[in-house]
């Protein structure tokens, strides 16, 4: 049997001890400024999308980001890019006034998942990119 050594060992026991971080430690490792960028990336690829359906898919992915599996609007079917992130950029955001632009953002998005005509919700969708942006 063959036996694996320390330095192989390194990544698991790593591993291990950060899925043994209590819940209300975790918002030490989140990053929320990769979760803004990831959201930001999704409401690019939804303004571009050719369809409604991919512009709402890409704006699913947007918020998901943005308000975290417990937020507003979170849709649990839709993929959620950030899931290994954090909590979400909202949640995971301590500086009152950027929570506030992440809102904003989360509140552009919303509207853009809600339109039915595509150039509204492209608008929706490249709204929300630039205010993303403005947010890092």
């Amino acid at each position: 049997m063959k036996t694996i050594g320390l330095k192989a060992s390194i990544p698991f026991i790593v591993g291990a001890a950060i899925m043994a971080v209590p819940p209300m430690m975790q918002a030490a490792f989140a990053d929320a400024a990769s979760e803004v960028v990831n959201a930001q990336t999704h409401a690019g690829l939804a303004a571009a999308a050719g369809k409604i359906d991919g512009v709402h898919m890409h704006l699913h992915h947007t918020l998901n980001c943005l308000v975290g599996p417990t937020g507003k609007g979170f849709d649990a079917k839709e993929m959620n890019p950030c899931a290994n992130a954090g909590a979400g950029a909202i949640p995971d955001t301590a500086d009152a006034a950027k929570k506030a632009k992440l809102e904003a953002a989360a509140d552009k998005a919303r509207e853009g998942i809600a339109a039915t005509d595509l150039a509204m919700a492209q608008k929706a969708a490249s709204d929300t990119a630039a205010m993303l942006k403005a947010a890092e």
